[in-house]
C-alpha cells in the first residue's frame, strides 16, 4: 500500500491538530510549515477535511484550525479511503475500486491480496487517530531491523 501525498499530508494536519487539543487552534501558515506542505495544496485538503467534519476552522486574526471531532472518533481507514479512494494493494480484491481481471477465475495469488486487503482494513478502521497519536515514532533503527529480518524489498 503506497499513501498518496494528499493523504500524507491530510494525516500530518491531522496529527499536528490531536496535538495541539481542542482548546488551541493552529493556522494553515502553521501546520504548512511544521508539516513541510505547500501551504496551497494544504488548503484544498483543509476544505476536504472540513467537509467531512474531521476539523472546524475559526476566523479572524485569532483563527485557525482544530478538530472538529474527537480523535477516538476518527479513523485511519476513513481518511485514507476519503483520498485514495481504496486499501486493497490490488484493483481486483477492492470493494470500491474493483476492476475485472481475465485472470479472475484462476488466478492463485490473489486469494492472498484479499487476505492483505481484509488485514489492512480492519486494522484501519481499528486505529483511531487518538490510538495512533499515543504510539512512538518509528525510528531509523526499527525500519532498518524489520528489513534485515525480511529482506530489502519491504
Amino acid at each position: 500500500m503506497k499513501l498518496s501525498s494528499r493523504t500524507d499530508y491530510a494525516l500530518r494536519a491531522l496529527f499536528t491538530l490531536v496535538e495541539a487539543d481542542a482548546k488551541q487552534l493552529v493556522s494553515t501558515r502553521q501546520l504548512a510549515e511544521r508539516n513541510d506542505i505547500p501551504k496551497k495544496f494544504l488548503e484544498q485538503i483543509l476544505m476536504e477535511m472540513k467537509q467531512k467534519g474531521w476539523i472546524e476552522s475559526v476566523t479572524g486574526k485569532h483563527g485557525g484550525y482544530r478538530l472538529g471531532k474527537p480523535p477516538g472518533q476518527i479513523t485511519m481507514g476513513e481518511v485514507i479511503r476519503h483520498f485514495d479512494g481504496i486499501l486493497a494493494p490490488i484493483a481486483c480484491v477492492s470493494a470500491t475500486g474493483y476492476k475485472c481481471c481475465s485472470q479472475e477465475k484462476v488466478c492463485r495469488f490473489r486469494r492472498l491480496f484479499l487476505d492483505i486487503r481484509n488485514y489492512i482494513s480492519r486494522s484501519m478502521d481499528e486505529a483511531t487517530l487518538e490510538a495512533v497519536f499515543k504510539a512512538e515514532p518509528v525510528t531509523r533503527e526499527e525500519v532498518f531491523k524489520e528489513t534485515l529480518i525480511y529482506g530489502a524489498g519491504i
